[in-house]
């Protein structure tokens, strides 16, 4: 089995845990690490410890000998700057660093925030430019380029996951187009571990929607093909928004947050 024994930072989170049980259920040497405990009883073979991300040296220690970092452990909405920067700039440095010294890869949880502020009308691939909707999304830019460049100058090899929302199941007419389920998230984990060669990707992390903002280059270079569709749950969802700005853009709420700009029009696009 490729790259065998993980470090899996965020392990507490929810979807930390999905990928806890299942990467355990499939054989891997499972280090799960989260800056809280463990919610319920560890998979079997699986070892908890605490671990802030932000801590350089504890970074370090827990990667040794790994062969491969599965970094979901990161403030996952919008704060302050400062609030977001220690998780999800510090951290994102010290897993990279820790990647590079243990020749390990990373599977990188970054976000649909990455291109918020894309314009829904719009269908675009990975190489679309980035628009970022607020500072959680600045620093998934951040951890995509740091990969980028620790490929580029180092060799450490990285799959970006753009996250749409990874949830048991749509309720809004955005997630439509954006869901994740949670078996598709393994499966993309999955495929991401177990490819040949990675290289440095963002990779968009949803299912087979039919609604889908976007389109993929890398899903089949690297084995993954999802299996669910959130068309199944749309007479279910609300189809309902919160505003102009939020209709309008990939992003949604995060691009309404602190929004200070006239209600979105034609003067407002490049």
């Amino acid at each position: 089995m490729a790259h065998k024994t993980l470090l899996l930072t965020g392990a507490a989170g929810a979807l930390g845990r999905v990928l806890t049980e299942a990467l355990a259920a499939r054989g891997y040497n499972v280090r799960a690490t989260d800056r809280t405990a463990y919610p319920g009883p560890l998979p079997a073979g699986v070892r908890f410890a605490h671990l802030d991300v932000a801590d350089y040296a504890g970074t370090m220690r827990a990667a040794e000998g790994v062969d491969a970092i599965v970094h979901f452990g990161a403030v996952p909405v919008e704060l302050s700057f400062e609030e977001i920067a220690q998780a999800n700039l510090r951290g994102a440095n010290h897993v990279f660093e820790a990647a590079k010294a243990n020749r390990a890869r990373v599977i990188f949880a970054s976000s649909n925030h990455t291109v918020g502020f894309t314009e829904r009308a719009q269908t675009i691939d990975e190489d679309a430019p980035l628009r970022p909707d607020g500072y959680y999304g600045v620093s998934k830019c951040y951890g995509e380029m740091l990969g980028r460049m620790m490929f580029d100058k180092h060799g450490v090899e990285s799959a970006h996951l753009r996250i749409g929302s990874c949830i048991p199941k749509p309720l809004t007419k955005r997630h439509l187009s954006l869901w994740l389920s949670y078996p598709d998230l393994v499966r993309l984990t999955l495929a991401c571990l177990q490819t040949p060669d990675l290289g440095f990707r963002a990779v968009w992390g949803i299912s087979k929607n039919t609604r889908a903002f976007w389109r993929s280059k890398h899903w089949a270079a690297i084995g993954y093909a999802p299996e669910d569709d959130s068309e199944k749950f749309a007479s279910e969802v609300d189809m309902t928004d919160t505003g102009p700005v939020a209709e309008r853009f990939q992003g949604g709420d995060f691009c309404a947050n602190g929004y200070t700009r006239s209600v979105p029009g034609p003067a407002d696009l490049p």
